[in-house]
C-alpha cells in the first residue's frame, strides 16, 4: 500500500511541475492555434502499436495537447519544434 501512495505522490508532483495540460481533439486544437499570435508548436511522433502524431501549444498560461492518427496541416507562420518524445502526466 505504501508503494501506491508513493506513486500517487510522484504523479501529483509531476503535475505540479508541468502545470495544467488540457487534452483535446485535433479540431479544437486547431481553434486554439488560430487564436494564438506567433504560435509555437512542439510536435513528435509517438505510439507503441500504431503511429500517432502529437502536438503541444501554450496559450494564455495553459498547455494544450492533441493526438492525431494523421499529420495535421498547420497554418503558415507556425514555429515548429520537433521533439523526440512528449510526456503528459496522468
Amino acid at each position: 500500500m505504501a508503494a501506491g501512495g508513493a506513486a500517487a505522490a510522484a504523479m501529483i508532483q509531476a503535475i505540479k511541475a508541468s502545470g495544467v495540460c488540457v487534452r483535446m481533439d485535433p479540431a479544437e486544437f486547431t481553434k486554439i492555434l488560430s487564436r494564438s499570435p506567433d504560435p509555437l508548436v512542439v510536435t513528435c511522433i509517438g505510439g507503441l502499436f500504431s503511429k500517432n502524431y502529437q502536438y503541444l501549444i501554450s496559450y494564455k498560461g495553459l498547455a494544450f495537447f492533441t493526438k492525431s492518427a494523421e499529420p495535421m496541416t498547420l497554418p503558415a507562420g507556425v514555429e515548429l519544434i520537433t521533439a523526440t518524445k512528449l510526456w503528459m502526466p496522468g
